[in-house]
């Protein structure tokens, strides 16, 4: 049976390609998004079977699409094929609702498995990462490291990154805090500054380790001014 699909990423080059290698692999019809907003449509519109979404598409984040995906369609296998291949980033893709996480040089073999398993509802991770995933999973390395990381940051920047964490877009977070956009933005990059990180999922993904989880926001009845 064909399985429809939708792929995002934000290089057209390497959609084009990706495509013309699954049209010919049997998988159909094939849409290709190349930013969270078309994404978002052309997932509404042809309801795919399958979707595959880069982690770094440009200035958006993969992982707030990936989130958002699964919000609207819960039952939608997403994988993630990036070329940031890292334990944390396969653990952040994870947390976030991926059924699998194929880097970009991986095999074609690999790449139809993980997509295929994903849509018989396995989770397809590469060999060389699931030892280091399962070792991370079951004995979480010191956070004490991380948790003084944590402490640089104001206690607004540690309530944007913790709502990052929970998982909301920056628009969402402003919505929440009552703060602009470009507020949000401001807090986001000074986050990443006093972290030593280049991304949110750098960040996202320190926080975990440093113990942060979305129960532990220091929003709750009043509200810090930003």
């Amino acid at each position: 049976m064909s399985l429809s699909l939708l792929i995002v990423d934000d290089h057209e080059g390497v959609a084009r390609a990706l495509a013309e290698l699954l049209r010919g692999s049997g998988f159909g019809p094939v849409h290709v998004a190349h930013s969270s907003t078309d994404a978002l449509g052309q997932s509404r519109r042809a309801r795919p079977d399958v979707a595959t979404v880069d982690l770094d598409l440009g200035d958006e984040d993969g992982l707030e699409l990936l989130r958002s995906l699964r919000a609207e369609q819960p039952h939608l296998p997403a994988v993630v094929l990036t070329a940031t291949c890292t334990v944390d980033a396969a653990l952040a893709s994870l947390r976030a609702g991926a059924a699998g996480f194929i880097p970009k040089s991986a095999s074609s073999d690999d790449l139809l498995g993980g997509i295929r398993a994903a849509a018989r509802g396995h989770t397809w991770l590469p060999l060389d990462l699931t030892g280091p995933i399962v070792t991370r999973l079951m004995e979480p390395e010191p956070p004490n490291d991380w948790e003084e990381l944590i402490a640089t940051l104001s206690a607004r920047e540690r309530e944007v990154l913790g709502l990052m964490v929970e998982g909301l877009s920056r628009r969402d977070i402003g919505t929440t805090l009552s703060i602009s956009l470009n507020t949000v933005r401001t807090h986001v990059k000074n986050i990443l500054s006093k972290l030593g990180v280049h991304a949110s999922l750098e960040a996202v993904s320190l926080a975990l380790r440093a113990g942060m989880r979305p129960d532990d926001r220091t929003r709750r009845v009043e509200r810090a001014r930003p």
